[in-house]
């Protein structure tokens, strides 16, 4: 029988119950048992839905609080020595808030801390926690939370297969934070031989538990390994091949590649495949899959949430269900973590669009019929489903509004020149200077200021038709009016507006835009209690009329420093979407980019000088392997320039990124040639200075000098020490002081010391350098 399962299942609740729960206990309005009762309830209607939806397994393991990869580093007892004199440890174990610091750097209980640095999980939107790695480190079993909620699942009667990280992903994930002695050098493969036995006795408590299969997750598989790390898989899985359980290797997020021999050839049980990102890679897998190996194919896409073509999936895999029998399972192409829960609470959806898509949910049913269909014991529902998923495509192919012909003529008379700046950086520099009349270390932010609850409530009474447009903009105007001033009186230098129009850093502009539409309840996870609600771009992207030019201009109407008008790049309202998949995706990224540039041309017309385009999801849209990235970043560089290169000399564009790796595209991070970049570097350290030891990077530079997603109030020195490491890579004449990211999840009570402190650290800054 060919065997339908999950790689992993949302965990936010299709109400955002764990979101609401954790942050409830942080703030002390819920205690722990509540809080862990909570995710009790979530695990049980999880499993349960899958267990009705037909799958033969409900998959164990995929739950966390706060992220997974962390979960992880606690369970091997992987906890950075900061942490450790604070940790309540019972019976050996870490508790949730020493998790909760090391993700927050602060909890309900224990001395705050500085928190782990946060990245991009491959090429997702999904946020991790880095693991902490250094020489002589040593591994435990020191979480028993995976042993429990295999006890949870199977006390509920249901049959278990428990996902885990694998071990060569979780420290290829993972940095070196200590540094070793002059003249050593080390490599944190070297950790594998302490932390294979503790994976052992892993799978073995699983066996004792009656566990008969363990899906491995090692996504890194789908990049580029050097051969030493091709030899350490060898190693590791013929070691972890020994023990008492049935291991399924999960390669997602992309092709095998060149480790295509070796993912079948290792002493697993099983291998799964993405075939939805690498649909080509099936064949060759059939061919060189040992005999007795399970191969099971993702072959429903769990990261976009389009309808599945289940006709064309049936024909396409019947080679496979032919040659390998009831040796072919069933799966998504990942987990279903970044996929909205249940498309059933999408109420206010135009019918035909809702009948195009399908979230975990449903998904979970289009897994179990394509199951069925292959081996011929299809059900009459799974024929309707059938019937209706080919009628669906059908429309949706013929659906002519979501095609206009005046965006593909204005695409086509895209001209080199327009994505050009009229002059290089140094004769605009002193035309921006002039204009702008910034000082030495001029101070920022990165646009938002704090969401309040006032502010979410009079934008939440608006939306509902409780409060008229004119109460509604009037209130807005006094939220703007007030963070000037605020910004006025802590001493910045180029202020913004903060933001409190605006529900998402996507979405606000996705709904000005045509092309894309939006859900009510269709929330994911970014990271820790941080959910965001990607729109969904169904045909071409043109912009009606101006989207920010009002509120901007209202702003700089208020002071006589400098205000920044505020936009998210191409790119990033590109990857933060769910996109279309009927054309490429550069040609969307394209439409995007020449809407934008509109909006640009309208700021600078009502007198702002400055303006920021964002693009955070710049790396994150980078190609696993690097082969890919030449072509991704020729387009994706250009998208930005076409939006923001139609600007005269005195205007200052401005672009952010943040908490992802840098490094090693810096070079096209100059090629946008955007005036300043402010970038995220306080969680580690600075390390994106690293890349400019051999690099001269030719603009102006904020490196991120606190990290906004610890409650944590940086002090003046700590700020001042990292601008000091930023000097000796950049001269100070190019250097920005601004926090690494947007302030509106913090409170007021948190930022204001904190800018208080970064002005003055600028202060300090300009005295020692003026």
């Amino acid at each position: 029988m060919t065997l339908a399962h999950i790689a992993g299942y949302p965990r936010i609740g299709a109400g955002r119950e764990l979101k609401r729960a954790t942050e409830a206990y942080w703030q002390g309005g819920l205690d722990r048992v509540s809080l862990e009762a909570t995710g009790a309830e979530l695990r049980q209607r999880h499993w349960a839905q899958q267990r009705e939806a037909g799958l033969d397994w409900v998959t164990v393991g995929d739950f966390a609080f706060y992220d997974q990869v962390l979960d992880l580093s606690v369970m091997l007892g992987a906890v950075p020595g900061r942490f450790q004199a604070d940790q309540e440890i019972a019976d050996g174990q870490v508790d949730l808030d020493t998790a909760f610091r090391m993700a927050r750097g602060r909890a309900p209980s224990g001395e705050p801390a500085a928190a782990c640095e946060m990245t991009k999980y491959f090429d997702t939107n999904y946020h991790y926690l880095v693991p902490e790695l250094h020489a002589g480190q040593s591994f435990r079993l020191a979480s028993s939370a995976l042993f429990d909620q295999v006890d949870e699942a199977l006390a509920a009667g249901h049959p278990v297969k428990v996902t885990l990280l694998g071990p060569l992903t979780w420290l290829w994930l993972g940095k070196i934070r200590d540094e070793p002695p002059a003249g050593e050098e080390f490599d944190r493969l070297a950790l594998l031989e302490a932390l294979l036995p503790v994976y052992g006795e892993i799978l073995t408590r699983l066996a004792e538990q009656g566990v008969e299969w363990v899906q491995l997750d090692e996504p890194a598989l789908v990049q580029d390994l050097p051969r030493a790390w091709q030899q350490a898989y060898e190693r590791a899985y013929h070691v972890l091949g020994g023990a008492p359980v049935k291991l399924l290797l999960a390669s997602v997020y992309g092709g095998l590649g060149d480790n295509l021999g070796l993912a079948v050839n290792l002493p697993v049980a099983g291998l799964h495949i993405d075939a939805v990102r690498a649909p080509e890679q099936l064949e060759a897998v059939l061919d060189r899959l040992p005999a007795y190996k399970v191969l099971s194919a993702g072959a429903i896409d769990g990261r976009n949430v389009w309808r599945a073509d289940l006709a064309r999936l049936r024909d396409s895999l019947m080679e496979a269900r032919r040659r390998l029998g009831e040796r072919l399972w069933l799966s998504a192409s990942c987990s279903l973590l970044h996929v909205p829960v249940d498309l059933d609470n999408e109420r206010e959806l135009a019918p035909d669009l809702k009948r195009w898509l399908a979230f975990a949910r449903q998904k979970l049913d289009e897994i179990v019929t394509l199951a069925r269909l292959l081996e011929g014991r299809d059900t009459p529902r799974d024929r309707e489903r059938l019937e209706a998923a080919s009628l669906a495509l059908q429309a949706r192919r013929e659906a002519v509004q979501l095609h206009r012909p005046a965006v593909a003529e204005r695409l086509g008379g895209v001209r080199p020149e327009d994505t050009q700046r009229a002059s290089a950086y140094p004769q605009r520099a002193v035309a921006q200077r002039r204009a702008l009349n910034l000082p030495l270390f001029p101070t920022t932010t990165i646009g938002s200021f704090p969401q309040t609850t006032e502010i979410r409530a009079t934008r939440r009474d608006f939306k509902h038709g409780a409060l008229s447009v004119e109460a509604y903009e009037a209130r807005m105007r006094e939220e703007i009016a007030e963070t000037v001033v605020r910004q006025e009186s802590l001493g910045l230098d180029m202020l913004v507006h903060g933001e409190a129009e605006r529900n998402d850093m996507v979405e606000y502009f996705g709904e000005q835009l045509e092309g894309y539409v939006f859900t009510a309840n269709g929330w994911v996870q970014s990271y820790g209690s941080r959910c965001v609600k990607p729109p969904v771009i169904v045909g071409d992207v043109s912009r009606p009329g101006p989207m920010t030019v009002r509120w901007s201009k209202h702003a700089q109407s208020l002071t006589d420093r400098p205000m920044k008008g505020m936009l998210t790049g191409p790119v990033t309202m590109l990857q933060w979407a769910f996109v279309r998949d009927d054309q490429p995706r550069e040609v969307t990224c394209r439409q995007i980019a020449l809407a934008l540039r509109d909006e640009v041309l309208d700021l600078e017309a009502a007198g702002i000088r400055a303006i920021q385009i964002d693009e955070p999801a710049l790396r994150e849209g980078l190609p696993l392997r690097r082969a890919e990235w030449p072509g991704y970043l020729a387009w994706a560089v250009e998208c930005f320039r076409l939006a923001a290169s139609g600007v005269s000399d005195a205007t200052q564009i401005h672009t952010h990124m943040c908490y992802a790796e840098f490094n090693d595209i810096i070079d096209a991070i100059a090629a946008l040639d955007a005036d300043v970049i402010t970038i995220e570097t306080s969680r580690s350290a600075m390390e994106l200075l690293d890349a400019f030891r051999d690099f001269a990077y030719p603009n102006e530079i904020g490196p991120g000098v606190y990290d906004i997603h610890s409650p944590n109030i940086p002090e003046v020195a700590w700020m001042i020490a990292l601008m000091g490491k930023a000097a000796e890579r950049i001269p100070v004449e190019r250097l920005w002081v601004n926090p690494d990211c947007g302030l509106k999840t913090r409170g007021w009570a948190e930022v204001a010391p904190a800018l208080a402190n970064m002005v003055e650290a600028a202060r300090t800054l300009r005295q020692r350098h003026g």
